[in-house]
C-alpha cells in the first residue's frame, strides 16, 4: 500500500538569514512521499534567490504579495494534496523526524518540539488544549481531508493555528501522540512569543467566558512555576 502524503507547507517573506536551513531540514528527511510547498510574500532580500537554488526539491512555489501569515498559510493548504497529512514549518523552523503514518489511524499526529535552547515542548490534547496552545505545528500532521477549506481565521495575527486546534478538537478529530515525531521552533518566531489577549479571544470564541476565566488561572500558575 502506498504511503499517504505528507505536504510540508513553509511561509516566508525576508527570510534570507532563515530559509536555507528549513529546506535543507526537509531535503534531509529524504522521504519521497513529501510534497514541499514554499508560499512567499514577494521578499524585496535574497530569500527568492536561496528557494530557486533548491527548486528540484520543491513540489510548489510562489513568491507574490499576501495579507499576512495566516493569509499565506491558507494559500499554502490549499495547494496540498487532498490525500495528504499537512506539516507548516515557519522559516527558521526545523523537522527533525517524520514518523511513518501509514499505520497511524489518527486526523491528526502531534508530536515534541524543541523551543531553541529554551525547552522541549511536550504536545497535549486534553482538557488544557481549551485553554492554551498545547500543540505546535512544527511537529503536527492534520489530515487535509477533515477540513478541506482555508483553515486559518485570518483576523487573528498570531493564534489562528490555536484556534484551528480548538476547532479541530471541538468536532471530535482522532488526536494522538507519536513520539517519532520531532521538530525544531526558533526562538522568537510567530509561534513561541505569547500574545495573552489574542489567545483568550480565542478561547472566549470556542468555549465562552468559563473558560476564559480558567484559561487566565492556568497561565498565571503556568507561568508561576
Amino acid at each position: 500500500m502506498q504511503q499517504p502524503i505528507i505536504s510540508i507547507i513553509t511561509v516566508t517573506y525576508n527570510a534570507a538569514a532563515f530559509i536555507e536551513d528549513t529546506i535543507k531540514s526537509v531535503i534531509k528527511i529524504g522521504r519521497k512521499e513529501i510534497s514541499f510547498i514554499i508560499i512567499d510574500g514577494g521578499s524585496t532580500d535574497k530569500t527568492v534567490e536561496i528557494i530557486e537554488k533548491y527548486r528540484k526539491h520543491i513540489t510548489y512555489f510562489v513568491s507574490e504579495p499576501d495579507n499576512g501569515l495566516y493569509d499565506a498559510m491558507n494559500k499554502g493548504w490549499a495547494k496540498a494534496e487532498n490525500n495528504s497529512y499537512v506539516l507548516f514549518l515557519g522559516a527558521g523552523d526545523l523537522i527533525i523526524n517524520l514518523p511513518d503514518v501509514s499505520n497511524l489511524n489518527a486526523d491528526v499526529i502531534a508530536g515534541e518540539v524543541q523551543v531553541g535552547n529554551k525547552f522541549l515542548f511536550k504536545p497535549k490534547h486534553d482538557f488544557r488544549l481549551k485553554l492554551g496552545n498545547t500543540l505546535h505545528h512544527q511537529a503536527l500532521l492534520i489530515k487535509k481531508s477533515i477540513h478541506s477549506s482555508a483553515p486559518f481565521n485570518t483576523k487573528f495575527k498570531t493564534y489562528a493555528d490555536f484556534d484551528f486546534n480548538q476547532r479541530l478538537l471541538k468536532s471530535g478529530a482522532k488526536i494522538v501522540i507519536e513520539p517519532d515525531l520531532k521538530g525544531y521552533a526558533m526562538e522568537g518566531g510567530v509561534s513561541t512569543k505569547f500574545n495573552k489577549d489574542e489567545s483568550l479571544a480565542v478561547v472566549e470564541m470556542n468555549y465562552g467566558w468559563f473558560y476564559v476565566m480558567l484559561a487566565k488561572l492556568y497561565y498565571l500558575l503556568r507561568h508561576e512555576i
